[in-house]
């Protein structure tokens, strides 16, 4: 799933905030060629659900942990077929009793085809500044970056307090072996923390300008209906009102004028404490005004024009699909859609179910739900945990505030939280708002992001676990 996709949106109704574009600091040459090798190595390596191989890049990564001194009893990839095998690294610490930090991320990546993009997706490509492939920021980066830093760590030879593993896994965007959940559900030990950082948060820039460096605390719950209407069907010279398409439309359009109830939660209301602060005078004053009790409504309005506020305040459902007829001469004997809907942590799935049925208001019409919703309570706003991430963000990039973020869409720190582990979706790697590729054409980083990224959760690691 995309971190700059579910954690920047928000950025683009912001002011600008006077920032300086010097770069921020960098980790020592040789651990940057490193983060650069494995980092190439993963983007050559083709992990789509369709015909990659997730293993060969957990394999990949294992050979450089290997080759840098690790046991290989501390280094594991398995899985349930070796097409989808994950890698699980530890970096033992000292015996404090403190259970470990677990470092997240994902090797699949998105479908990609080379005649969609004006570069080779699954060839690592170095150009003005900018490091393009599938998967150079959602989430090979992140995952190259991991196993760079856990080398470092282990050379220089300081134990941690406590256990530093990393989980590289398969089938974060889909396909039918997610690594969280299969390691979830048989190897628990080798996954077992504290707390666990991901991908679903970063830095935004605008105009080369660093905006905000966001954490993601919480997701939305992801669930699909399938709307269906069928009929027996005719001439198209023989015309009837009920005909599917219209009666299908029409259920639809009630369902696109229809606004779920804003509903705050804690992550929420410090998301728009804080971005009230970088907003322009209209936007901070709908920020204020929708944290009121009860919200303002005038604020309410001015916000949900603003689609990345919007989702932000409520359950979102929308049309993603649709087919009907079978013949451009023939009535209509099925009419199909799929509403998906992006729904707020603590909204029982059925209540929605429930206003989608009202919505339709046609018996005519099946309502299907396409998966089992899979809802989870947001990591608590720990300052344990944030201060650490405040810290070492003004360290980096002084004056940049840090933004707690709930995402619109989904990641595996949602199995994670399920299992008792709070996640922290956070990355220090900045990215234009105004230039989102992740799960696009011509996916790049910028080769300063990167390395600025490499150094943050550097810092980051060692504050949490040092």
């Amino acid at each position: 799933m995309s971190r700059q996709a579910t954690s920047m949106l928000f950025a683009f109704a912001l002011a600008l905030v006077a920032s300086a574009a010097a770069s921020a600091p960098t980790s020592p040459e040789r651990y940057r060629d490193l983060a650069l090798e494995i980092f190439r190595e993963l983007i050559e390596i083709d992990t789509t659900d369709s015909v990659g191989d997730n293993g060969a890049a957990a394999r990949a990564v294992a050979r450089h942990l290997l080759a840098a001194g690790f046991d290989e009893e501390d280094v594991v990839v398995l899985g349930p077929i070796p097409r989808k095998h994950n890698l699980v690294a530890r970096l033992r610490g000292r015996s404090t009793g403190k259970r470990p930090l677990l470092l997240l991320a994902h090797l699949d990546v998105v479908e990609a085809d080379p005649a969609d993009w004006s570069v080779h997706p699954f060839e690592f490509l170095e150009r003005d500044g900018y490091y393009y492939g599938r998967g150079t920021t959602d989430d090979k980066e992140q995952a190259a970056i991991w196993a760079a830093n856990l080398i470092r760590l282990k050379h220089e030879g300081t134990l941690p307090d406590r256990d530093i593993i990393i989980a590289l896994t398969a089938d974060e965007e889909g396909g039918d072996h997610n690594g969280i959940i299969w390691l979830l559900d048989n190897r628990p030990e080798l996954i077992d923390a504290e707390l666990a950082l991901n991908e679903g948060g970063g830095g935004a820039l605008r105009n080369n300008q660093a905006i905000s460096n966001t954490v993601q605390l919480s997701e939305k719950v992801y669930l699909s209906f399938q709307l269906e209407i069928t009929d027996p069907g005719g001439h198209s010279s023989l015309p009837r009102s009920d005909n599917p398409i219209y009666r299908l439309s029409e259920a639809l359009s009630r369902i696109g004028e229809y606004q779920f109830p804003v509903r705050l939660n804690e992550v929420t209301r410090a998301f728009f404490e804080r971005s009230a602060e970088l907003a322009t005078p209209e936007i901070r004053a709908a920020m204020e005004g929708i944290l009121g009790e009860p919200p303002d409504y005038a604020s309410e309005q001015t916000l949900s024009a603003i689609p990345a506020f919007n989702a932000r305040l409520r359950t979102t459902c929308v049309a993603t699909q649709m087919q009907a007829g079978h013949a451009e001469n023939a009535l209509p004997q099925r009419a199909r859609a799929v509403v998906n809907c992006r729904i707020l942590p603590g909204v029982p799935p059925e209540t929605v179910a429930s206003v989608i049925s009202r919505l339709v208001d046609d018996t005519r019409i099946s309502i299907t739900s396409m998966q089992t919703p899979t809802p989870s309570s947001p990591s608590p706003l720990d300052p344990g945990i944030l201060l650490p991430i405040e810290q070492t963000t003004e360290e980096m990039w002084p004056g940049i505030p840090v933004i707690p973020t709930m995402s619109t869409g989904a990641t595996d720190g949602l199995y994670l939280r399920n299992a008792g582990i709070p996640v922290y979706g956070v990355s220090g790697i900045f990215g234009d708002i105004d230039d989102v590729r992740a799960h696009g054409r011509d996916e790049r980083i910028s080769a300063k992001s990167f390395y600025e990224g490499q150094e943050f959760l550097y810092r980051l690691v060692r504050r949490l676990a040092f």
